[in-house]
């Protein structure tokens, strides 16, 4: 573990003083031997002077050899066991104050250690920590008034960072609260053309998965042709822009009210482009349905009605007489009845279910049960046209859904697969799971489906051949009600479709899970 700063410096001190303190002892000890000799000879020098001055004063009259001889009866003489004696006892003296003087220095060294670094030191330790954004530390120094200061200011501090961190994660909740659920698409790009926020509106809308968009240029995720456009124009002209876009998006034409803008960042630097889309689909087919509904009405009713009509107009002017011919007449007027009925129970039943409100009683069903019912229901119309059906059903697959309205849906997938495959042909049912759906496919041999008109195979009146939809005795309105039913199970429906070889209408309905 890394040593604090108190503790290195109180080390790195102590360390010193003990060098300093070594250093000095040693010194001392080798400079006793000069200050003893120096000693004795200046002790020696001393007494041989007071002993010749007494001799002056006394009168006394020596020789030169007498002399030498008393004089030297003063000079001092040491041992040599004495001096290594008079050393040792200096060594453990120098010793014991040199210890006493290095505990001495430690403990004062602690003690300004921890009155005056420590503080500091823990202020350091608080400001390191708001520093990689822990606002919750606090400083608790105690020390001089400057390093209290020091203390009271960083925990303010540290209170206002935390503040502005609440402030601004409450901020950034709301935001994204309100871009999650506003409702409509959101896709923001940086300035190199990387998508930097998208909600999950767009994500949901255009099937997308989070990491799949995250940090991706928008160039590189295939998305409409006119989204990406519009997207170029935004950031060519650097201005706000409005338009209304057609797209298909999951091979259905959809109509968006999208809205570009430049984003701007502080000292005006340019940071990238924020697309809003509003789906206004409902919208701009309600107003096509408005418009186009009576003359698609009229022109479905007028060939059932002119035919009823004229035929009657017939029988009436004389006609009923030849009662072969009467009863041609009869049967015609019969069918082109039953015609103009399917027709109204079929917008009726469009009308029903376009409700607000309209529900089906989700339990849990067996999709082999639906389809082996739908096609029993079909069957005859199949060997009619003498063809037959290829089954696969590999395991047994239960869904959440109504098993009244499912059958509706299968049988009249069925039919249609049936009514545009020529004689002779097979209709493919498959049932398998993927993921968390129960997927069921019904591939016919037909006449196929341009890749431009499969967006609206689902719109009401919409035909593929109209002559022969019209001569088979079909409505126009049996794939929107399909549509309608799926997108009421909370599912989802594809086409895959190539001219010429034939059609495959792919169903998903959520599984069930004990």
């Amino acid at each position: 573990m890394k040593k604090s700063m108190s503790n290195s410096l109180f080390f790195s001190f102590v360390c010193l003083v003990g060098i300093i303190l070594a250093v000095l002892g040693f010194v001392i000890g080798q400079l006793f031997p000069f200050y003893a000799n120096s000693y004795i000879q200046e002790n020696t020098i001393q007494s041989q002077q007071q002993m010749l001055q007494v001799i002056e004063e006394a009168d006394i009259v020596l020789t030169d050899s007498a002399e030498q001889a008393l004089l030297a009866t003063h000079e001092l003489q040491l041992e040599e066991n004495f001096i290594n004696e008079m050393k040792t006892r200096l060594a453990l003296v120098l010793l014991f104050l040199l210890v006493i003087s290095f505990l001495l220095i430690s403990i004062v060294t602690k003690k300004m250690i921890q009155k005056f670094v420590e503080p500091i030191e823990n202020v350091t330790r608080t400001a390191q920590e708001l520093a990689v954004g822990n606002y919750r530390a606090r400083a608790f120094a105690n020390g001089p008034p400057t390093v209290i200061e020091l203390r009271n200011s960083i925990n303010i501090l540290a209170r206002n960072l935390q503040d502005m961190t609440k402030t601004r994660e409450i901020e950034e909740e709301r935001l994204k609260t309100l871009i999650e659920n506003m409702g409509s698409e959101l896709l923001m790009i940086d300035r190199g053309g990387h998508v930097s926020i998208v909600n999950k509106v767009f994500l949901q809308r255009f099937d997308y998965k989070y990491e799949e968009v995250q940090e991706k240029s928008f160039l590189s995720l295939q998305l409409p042709k006119e989204l990406e456009l519009f997207i170029d124009h935004v950031f060519l002209t650097e201005k706000p822009y409005r338009k209304q876009l057609e797209m298909e998006v999951q091979q259905e034409i959809t109509y968006k009210l999208a809205y570009g803008a430049p984003v701007v960042g502080e000292h005006g630097r340019w940071l990238g482009v924020v697309v809003v889309m509003h789906d206004v689909s409902e919208l701009v087919r309600l107003e096509q349905i408005r418009k186009d509904f009576v003359a698609n009405v009229s022109h479905e009713l007028r060939t059932p009605i002119t035919s009823i009509k004229g035929f009657s107009e017939t029988l009436l002017d004389g006609a009923y007489k030849d009662e072969r011919m009467a009863l041609s007449f009869l049967e015609i007027i019969h069918q082109e009845s039953n015609r103009l009925q399917m027709l109204i129970q079929d917008l009726l039943e469009l009308s029903k279910i376009e409700q607000h409100g309209f529900s089906v009683d989700i339990v849990p069903t067996s999709l082999q049960e639906v389809l082996v019912r739908a096609a029993d229901l079909t069957s005859q119309r199949l060997d009619e046209k003498n063809m037959q059906f290829n089954v696969d059903f590999k395991e047994e697959v239960i869904i959440q859904g109504d098993a009244n309205r499912l059958i509706q849906i299968f049988t009249n997938l069925i039919y249609n697969a049936i009514m545009y495959s020529p004689e002779e042909t097979t209709i493919s049912i498959r049932i398998f799971k993927k993921d968390a759906w129960g997927v069921v496919e019904i591939e016919d041999q037909g006449m196929g489906i341009q890749k431009s008109e499969i967006p609206r195979v689902f719109e009401r009146f919409y035909r593929v051949d109209r002559a022969r939809s019209r001569n088979s005795g079909g409505t126009g309105l049996g794939l929107a009600i399909v549509k309608h039913l799926v997108e009421a199970h909370q599912g989802k429906i594809q086409v895959e479709s190539e001219v010429g070889k034939g059609t495959t209408m792919r169903i998903l309905l959520p599984l069930h899970t004990s």
